[in-house]
């Protein structure tokens, strides 16, 4: 009997995807919870205690709270695993792909359409400060911040309500660092980068300065940390030798600024970013062939348009308080404004006969979203009952999107204003080795839009200007049990998570004249539904980690590309997926590491019909498996070579939409990184090498895009060496 209930309980995670969740998650809680006193006193007397591991605290669910205590798929990326992949490439989405098992790919560009997490799209935020716009999704939303200023990312895998809007894939909150110790710390960093051909050099240069002070009777605790630096990168080479396109990073600079003060229990803190990245203004892309599988490349000119950019300035005023009414309240009062600026020519959307003749009117267009918000919780333990916990607070978020075309100065999308009111309420039980957990989140959202006129390849249509309003209440529930001294846990969650579709694209593209924008059922919010049961075990040498989930949404924003410029289908959206994580450590010095993913994201060709329409490399990544080896033979001198491999992937061959064909085709590829560090008496000397055997191959949005063209059929980066050297004083 007990075995075959604790079967029950722990079988269900390694099956598929679709097997397993036919078990109701919150039925899986409730067996478990059941088998509370048999497992506990079963595990308690045969297995031996296993090695004690630190805490790692997670905020990202709007508590801190311990990993072995979050019933869910949460992770958190250290401030040790930053500073490796950092030795190989600064780009961060590399680093996500290379530590979050469901996230797609890099694209190695200044774009992120396609680095989905779980096939949806990712909730960014930078200290809880929203860093997307889902509004109108530019997918440029990834270059915020300089990996120097960060001290961990957290990663919530799946949809989730807890920080607001816009986390139906999930929520990557990185986490700015803050002096710890007292006294004044300071670092340099250098590094030089090169492919040893063409124009392929790097350098960056940065200057952290840390300061604490403990205070004393006449004054109080206080902190600082200063930032700046600056990153220059060429266009570099393919693994053949080939120029790469210029729809890259060229440019960068962040400038970084966090000061608090403490006075008894509260914490009064101001932090500043202000961070810029900007492509090529001295390079042309040269199209390539997809036929003959030539990638694109670039060579030296001057474009016809200004270089793409990103601006990017996020500001927050933070207090807290550690014993409020016997618990942790917190209020963070936020602004964040963003541009991003894309590569122009002569666009078809953007022609106009009005203007020029048709044919040879250069623009480009930039997407503008200002943001300031309020983010309030408090957290009081042993609520009347020990063990019981409660979180509330109230969310406020104020939104203005726009898309502009730069070198007309026309409208493309209209000002978007959208106001969000958040009430939310949690309630977390813990008793022993069982945590079960529930919670309500009560969205209401209004988007306002005055009356405008889309552009000439519209039709010139002038769609009345209206307001739409939408209440959802958001739920969350899931439990945790720990098997006694086993180092066994297993968890089942169900979570709902809340966004807008992609406004911007659905009010630009009205053609239908006499419409308002309070008629347009398009804009309905998205509601995501996850279903997710895994396991977990954290041996003396051993940690393993399974998670079988599966998504839902009745009214999806699926985008719809043809000439390039894409449009919103309200159509249903399914994704199902595996995720296994395991780390071995044979001794002090040696560790081996791997990841396999599994995505499997559905959708249907339009409304009513069945979802028999695979999700494109714009949602999902392919099937991916991830193995890393560490060496660190002694404490100055320690390497790390990590393997990525992507299967091929072949979907939706033979279907069109209209006349677009929607077939896709990646071959995959595999590479090899390297990244090893020597501390000296001069400091910390970094070798990284990205690409280690210079495979040629195709990076995976640029060969699976079915709206691919030859303008961007992009090859991945060759064999790239960058050293770098950091000195702390």
């Amino acid at each position: 009997m007990l075995l075959t209930a604790l079967e029950a309980c722990r079988l269900p995670a390694l099956a598929s995807p679709r097997s397993a969740l036919r078990h109701r998650p919150t039925a899986l809680a409730l067996a478990c919870a059941l088998l509370a006193p048999s497992v506990h006193a079963q595990a308690s007397a045969d297995a031996p205690a296993p090695q004690q591991l630190e805490a790692v605290l997670v905020t990202a669910t709007r508590g801190s709270k311990a990993l072995d205590r979050i019933p869910g798929a949460v992770g958190v990326i250290s401030r040790a695993d930053i500073e490796t992949q950092t030795l190989v490439s600064e780009d961060p989405s590399a680093l996500l792909a290379q530590q979050v098992p469901g996230y797609a790919p890099s694209r190695q560009k200044l774009s992120n359409f396609g680095e989905g997490l779980r096939g949806r799209n990712a909730l960014l935020l930078l200290d809880g400060i929203p860093q997307t716009n889902p509004l109108r999704f530019g997918g440029r939303e990834g270059y915020f911040a300089d990996p120097m200023i960060v001290e961990r990312i957290e990663v919530v895998s799946g949809a989730s309500a807890a920080q607001g809007m816009g986390a139906t894939g999930g929520i990557i909150n990185t986490i700015t660092r803050r002096p710890t110790k007292a006294g004044t710390q300071q670092s340099v960093e250098v590094k030089l980068g090169t492919q040893f051909t063409g124009d392929s050099s790097s350098w960056k240069t940065g200057y952290l300065l840390q300061h604490r002070s403990e205070g004393s009777a006449s004054s109080q605790p206080w902190d600082v940390i200063f930032y700046a630096g600056t990153l220059s990168q060429d266009s570099g080479v393919d693994g053949a030798g080939r120029p790469l396109a210029t729809e890259s990073l060229h440019r960068s600079a962040d400038l970084f600024l966090k000061a608090g003060t403490e006075f008894g229990a509260q914490r009064l803190q101001v932090m500043l970013n202000g961070f810029h990245a900007d492509g090529f203004d001295d390079r042309i892309d040269v199209p390539g062939n997809r036929a003959t599988r030539l990638p694109t490349t670039s060579t030296d000119g001057r474009p016809a348009w200004d270089a793409p950019r990103n601006r990017v300035r996020s500001a927050s005023l933070e207090w807290t308080h550690d014993d409020l009414a016997g618990g942790r309240a917190s209020v963070q009062l936020f602004k964040q404004d963003f541009k991003a600026r894309y590569s122009g020519g002569l666009i078809s959307t953007f022609q106009d006969a009005s203007l020029a003749p048709l044919g040879t009117l250069v623009d480009q267009s930039e997407v503008v979203a200002d943001k300031w918000g309020l983010r309030s919780s408090w957290v009081r333990p042993d609520l009347g009952l020990r063990g019981l916990e409660l979180t509330a607070g109230l969310d406020l978020l104020d939104d203005t999107s726009s898309q502009r075309l730069t070198q007309t100065g026309r409208t493309w999308v209209p000002p978007l204003h959208y106001r969000s009111l958040a009430p939310f309420a949690q309630l977390e039980y813990e008793a022993g080795p069982l945590t079960v957990r529930g919670g309500l989140r009560d969205e209401h959202t209004r988007l306002q839009v005055d009356t405008y006129r889309t552009l000439a390849f519209y039709g010139n249509t002038q769609v009345t200007g209206g307001e739409r309003r939408a209440n959802q209440l958001v739920k969350s529930l899931g439990g945790i049990w720990r098997f006694g001294r086993s180092g066994w846990s297993a968890f089942a969650s169900y979570n709902e998570g809340f966004g807008p579709p992609d406004a911007g694209l659905i009010l630009r593209a009205v053609r239908t004249a006499n419409q308002s924008v309070s008629q347009l059922v398009d804009l309905q919010p998205i509601v995501v539904k996850n279903h997710e049961i895994g396991a977990n075990w954290r041996g003396g040498s051993t940690t393993l980690s399974m998670s079988v989930y599966r998504s839902r949404s009745e009214l999806g924003s699926q985008i719809v590309v043809s000439n390039g410029i894409g449009t919103v289908q309200r159509v249903p959206i399914e994704v199902e997926g595996v995720e296994l994580t395991a780390e071995h450590r044979f001794n002090a010095a040696f560790k081996l590491n791997g990841t396999y993913a599994r995505t499997l994201g559905r959708t249907a060709s339009a409304a009513g019909q069945p979802l028999d329409l695979m999700l494109g490399a714009r949602s999902q990544g392919p099937d991916k498996l991830l193995l890393g080896a560490q060496w660190a033979p002694s404490g100055a001198w320690s390497t790390q070579l990590n393997l990525s491999h992507y299967r091929p992937r072949e979907a939706n061959l033979g279907r069109t939409s209209g006349t677009t064909s929607l077939a896709e085709r990646f071959s995959g590829y595999t590479v090899l990184d390297l990244a090893s560090r020597w501390q000296t008496d001069w400091g910390q000397w970094g070798l990284g090498i990205e690409n280690l055997l210079d495979r040629r191959y195709f990076t995976y949005y640029g060969e699976a895009n079915y709206s691919g063209t030859n303008d961007d059929f992009y090859a991945g980066r060759g064999r790239t060496w960058t050293l770098s050297w950091r000195r702390d004083f």
